[in-house]
């Protein structure tokens, strides 16, 4: 004799859910939708806002704005360009990546994988503060502490490393571009080291105790299980940190030598930014001048949008990369 079967509920209930579904999904599409419209349209206004603010110091301008490495907009005759500011602020803040991405990785792993409960609650409180510090603190620590100290690991660098040439040159000095790189590094090593740790922990648990089960080491299984979950994780925090460091302002104006020259002598009194370049020259800037520097936040605008878009590209291009961050 064949049980009975109980039936899912039908009819008006079944309209009645279907009703209450669809009178919510409705309102959500439209709010979702509106936001990522608002984004957008934010995102342009201020494209045209910098666009239109800086139209009249270009057209002032004698010299070609993208290759010019002379900054003179207060002049009788304006001249400047943007090329050893965009070189400076790529250069200052990839140094920073490299720097920091190792450490705030092997800090993640740490924090997620290797310490006790109570240690690594607490140092993902410490993290989690030193992203909170103002970006003032650490320029301030960096022109009273770093700069004097950079001296002699600069001097050992250039004695025995000299050969390299991010490492050669006659003139050392503390405020460098390597010093600037290295504040910004502490800035964005934070920002990196709290996401991937969240991201590390989101790792399948069933994948990790079954390479344990398989005989595999920690290390092998974080390197097999752990790293390609997270890495779409850590790519986005890295750009994210890379953003910062570029668009970073005070600490690397009270850093930076404020030169306008392009050189890969890391160690010499040579570098400048596109931030440290506006907050330095705004206030006495004439109305040229200031169109120039908002021409430059322009160029920095572009260069940050251009970073995600390759850092999107990035996942994308591999499916696991797309799976894991879908």
């Amino acid at each position: 004799m064949a049980t009975p079967t109980r039936t899912t509920e039908s009819g008006p209930a079944v309209r009645r859910s279907a009703f209450r579904r669809s009178r919510g999904d409705g309102p959500f599409r439209f709010a979702s939708t509106g936001a990522g419209v608002v984004l957008l349209a934010i995102m342009a206004a201020i494209g045209l806002f910098l666009v239109v603010k800086a139209l009249p110091a270009l057209q002032a301008n004698t010299s070609h704005f993208l290759t010019e490495l002379t900054w003179q907009p207060n002049a009788t005759k304006p001249i400047f360009g943007i090329g050893a500011l965009a070189f400076g602020t790529v250069l200052s803040s990839l140094l920073a990546l490299l720097i920091a991405t190792p450490v705030a990785v092997g800090v993640a792993l740490f924090i997620s994988h290797y310490a006790p409960r109570r240690l690594a609650s607490a140092l993902g409180y410490v993290v989690d503060l030193l992203a909170a510090v103002p970006s003032v603190v650490y320029g301030l620590w960096g022109v009273a502490f770093l700069v004097p100290f950079m001296l002699g690991p600069s001097k050992f660098l250039n004695d025995y490393f000299g050969w390299i040439p991010l490492f050669s040159g006659e003139s050392i000095v503390g405020k460098s571009m390597l010093t600037a790189s290295l504040v910004l590094a502490i800035m964005i090593l934070p920002i990196i080291a709290a996401i991937s740790r969240e991201v590390f922990l989101q790792a399948p648990k069933m994948q990790e105790e079954a390479a344990l089960a398989l005989g595999a080491t920690r290390w092998e299984m974080i390197r097999t299980a752990v790293l390609p979950f997270g890495r779409p994780g850590v790519i986005s925090a890295a750009m994210l940190g890379l953003g910062r460091a570029m668009g970073e302002t005070i600490a690397v104006a009270l850093i930076f030598p404020a030169t306008f020259k392009i050189s890969f002598q890391i160690l010499g009194p040579y570098g400048n930014s596109i931030a440290a370049n506006i907050a330095n020259g705004f206030g006495e800037a004439t109305e040229v001048g200031r169109g120039a520097l908002i021409a430059s936040g322009l160029v920095l605008f572009l260069i940050t949008l251009l970073v995600n878009m390759a850092a999107r590209f990035i996942i994308a291009r591999r499916k696991e990369y797309a799976r894991a961050a879908a």
